[in-house]
């Protein structure tokens, strides 16, 4: 990438709030270094506490936030914020809105970790099916089970949300020989025919999926997509699938119909709350729970910040963003 000089005589401050940015390559640190956009990250293994950001934001240009809430609070005290970039791709968690009141662009990485989180949730089914975790932990304890599981080929996925990670999830399950379906109100049925997906609605996916597999965002406010009817719905015996947002699943009774065995299994990698407290799904049957860790791959880490950099030194230059946010 070729980064754009900065239009400005004086040292602009770039707050990063997540761990994680430039992890793994030093590539997106020295893109905002290069460019005098003054990179500062209070703590390299803890996201920035809620109160110590509010202190901080008036005196920052530009914010790189992972996972944190920002809110009107935060906007409000923003005196000099002229960007705020989302070290991934879903901005729920920003107040976008009252950001755009302000005329500060929010934007995002489209695209930078698709593949990961792609991998980790076919991992995440081969898992769960195959039981590998809950043999190895009882192998780890002594044991020596021959846990059985299902044969992925001849089964159903439905695939909720036919964005650039559900259309990989899709092609390597059809290379797992199963049958796909896939909702998403935003994509052409012809286009998910190409990719060798049945178009189809969320009940219908529901009521004849094995294994059903989230890639959308969770609407703010408007409660989880999959309730207790819904989730009820599905086929007895099937593997739910969350590596999009907490949100969108009512984990109470998720964690009742996998203890009456309504359900066969959950895999989940995003939670209604983060990190996840006392929750019926610690002790629920059958489930794997990973800590939002889906987007880790070392090669996606490295783009997506290269990514926001990119477009936290084009904004500061005065230019607009190539991603904004949608």
């Amino acid at each position: 990438m070729t980064t754009t000089p900065m239009n400005t005589t004086t040292m602009a401050t770039t707050l990063i709030t997540t761990p994680t940015f430039s992890r793994y390559s030093a590539e997106p640190w020295q893109i905002l270094e290069r460019a005098g956009a003054g990179p500062l990250r209070p703590y390299e293994d803890k996201a920035l506490p809620a109160d110590e950001l509010l202190k901080r934001i008036p005196e920052t240009d530009a914010l790189i936030v992972g996972m944190d809430l920002i809110t009107s609070d935060v906007i409000d005290a923003a005196d000099r914020l002229k960007i705020i970039a989302k070290h991934g791709v879903g901005v729920d968690t920003i107040d976008v809105g009252a950001a755009q009141a302000r005329g500060i662009p929010v934007v995002c990485a489209p695209g930078s970790n698709s593949r990961a989180v792609a991998e980790f949730t076919f991992g995440l089914i081969l898992d769960a099916t195959r039981r590998i975790t809950d043999a190895s932990r009882r192998v780890a304890d002594g044991e020596w089970p021959k846990l059985f599981g299902p044969e992925l080929a001849g089964r159903t996925l439905a695939v909720i949300g036919f964005g650039r990670i559900g259309q990989l999830v899709a092609r390597y399950a059809r290379a797992f020989g199963m049958t796909v379906l896939a909702h998403d109100p935003y994509v052409d049925p012809r286009d998910m025919c190409a990719l060798g997906a049945r178009s189809a609605t969320l009940d219908d996916c529901l009521a004849r999926a094995d294994v059903v597999s989230l890639h959308l965002p969770a609407t703010p406010g408007a409660g989880p997509l999959l309730d207790h009817a819904r989730l009820s719905a599905m086929k007895r015996g099937a593997l739910l699938v969350n590596t999009a947002r907490g949100g969108l699943v009512d984990e109470t009774a998720l964690a009742t119909l996998l203890e009456d065995g309504h359900l066969g299994g959950a895999a989940l990698d995003a939670f209604a709350y983060e990190p996840l407290g006392d929750s019926p799904l610690r002790s629920a049957p059958n489930v794997l729970l990973t800590p939002h860790m889906a987007a880790c791959g070392q090669d996606a880490n490295r783009m997506m910040g290269a990514m926001v950099a990119e477009e936290v030194v084009r904004v500061l230059a005065g230019e607009p963003p190539q991603h904004p946010a949608p």
